[in-house]
């Protein structure tokens, strides 16, 4: 998946996970996107700063159940 592809998926109410379903990505309060971990509670952003380069390989990126 692709940025746009992972927004608007978030955006129609699904959720978007990387690599498996410990990895979250979600749309904070205040418009961020971001990679929870749900194992240890930490975050780190979708992108790279340039908004674009995703923290990962797009390939990894899917819609969960």
């Amino acid at each position: 998946m692709n940025v746009q592809e992972i927004k608007n998926a978030l955006k129609t109410g699904k959720k978007v996970f990387w690599h498996h379903e410990g990895y979250e990505v979600i749309k904070d309060s205040i418009g961020q996107y971001l990679i929870k971990c749900h194992m240890n509670d930490t975050f780190i952003g979708l992108t790279w700063l340039d908004g674009v380069t995703l923290n990962g390989e797009p390939k990894d990126f899917y819609i969960g159940n």
